[in-house]
């Protein structure tokens, strides 16, 4: 079975691209991923097939500083397997639904239930711990620290051995050292950067320093991603690069997504659902599809006539 294949073009919109082969329809012929600057996969059935059970319900969360409502009254899920966007204008309260979901924020109101159980007071930390990481809107990275010591960062809720033997890096700390710094190279190949590993972060251009945040994010081994805008200021190379990287890290290692961007065509081409913020409140839920079609979602973006 073959799939159009899609760009992004000068504009920043998608067009096709010429065709490929959907994994696991080729005659004898296994899926090895795309290579940068292979078009991208627009259709989202492959996602929607392999979606499991809820494993993040929000129920009516409502987030307020002092006099200004962030969030009103905001329920939605996210499911096992799939690429869940939250798109809307900006202060429409997108980033502070992240910030909820990652314990950064407690909402005033509402219930978040996670894999059956219900947060309380959820700290960073201990989200970090539950299988959850995630990027940033403003690259947070240690701008002086290699590459390579940048990723390790993001192995640090793994480490069990403690401070004294690791500055001794003497016995199971050594070994576990060495565990990490293998999980780490891989993470560098699977995003191609092995050419910048020694580089320090502040060296690098803007487009790979979004790819090194990317790659501390999943040096955690999480079972859901929170991506913040991981496209934003970047090239439509770069972004190609991007959205190759997030469909393998989804089909690939059946990471849990959940992201927010601003740029329409990428969002409806490679998500599953896509819910809709508006000054802070829901606006439209469902498939790319039905959010397209959706009256309120046109009249908050296009706008209507008089």
């Amino acid at each position: 079975m073959t799939q159009m294949a899609w760009r992004v073009d000068a504009t920043g919109t998608m067009a096709p691209a010429g065709t490929i082969t959907a994994p696991g329809h080729a005659d004898g012929v296994q899926h090895e991923g795309l290579r940068t600057g292979d078009a991208l996969e627009p259709d989202s059935t492959l996602h929607t097939r392999t979606r499991g059970d809820v494993i993040l319900d929000l129920q009516n969360i409502s987030l307020a500083f002092g006099g200004v409502k962030a969030l009103t009254d905001i329920s939605f899920d996210v499911c096992e397997h799939e690429i869940r966007a939250i798109i809307g204008p900006n202060g429409a309260g997108k980033s502070s639904m992240l910030n909820v979901i990652n314990g950064v924020y407690h909402p005033q109101q509402g219930r978040i239930v996670f894999r059956g159980e219900e947060r309380r007071q959820m700290h960073p930390t201990a989200a970090a711990r539950q299988g959850i990481a995630r990027t940033f809107q403003n690259i947070a990275l240690f701008k002086g620290m290699t590459v390579l010591d940048n990723i390790m960062t993001g192995r640090n809720t793994q480490f069990r051995t403690g401070l004294f033997a690791h500055a001794l890096w003497w016995g199971p700390a050594r070994a576990e050292e060495i565990r990490h710094r293998h999980k780490v190279e891989e993470v560098i190949d699977f995003l191609e950067i092995q050419a910048i590993r020694k580089t320090p972060v502040g060296r690098l251009p803007y487009g790979l320093q979004k790819r090194v945040e990317l790659a501390r994010a999943l040096a955690a081994e999480p079972s859901m991603l929170l991506l913040d805008e991981p496209m934003a200021g970047m090239n439509v190379e770069e972004k190609q690069d991007m959205c190759r990287f997030i469909l393998d890290v989804n089909q690939q290692f059946g990471t849990t997504i959940v992201l927010i961007e601003h740029d329409m065509g990428v969002v409806m081409d490679i998500s599953d659902r896509v819910v809709v913020l508006d000054y802070g409140k829901k606006i439209g839920d469902g498939t790319p599809e039905e959010v397209k079609a959706n009256p309120d979602v046109i009249r908050a973006y296009l706008g209507t006539s008089h």
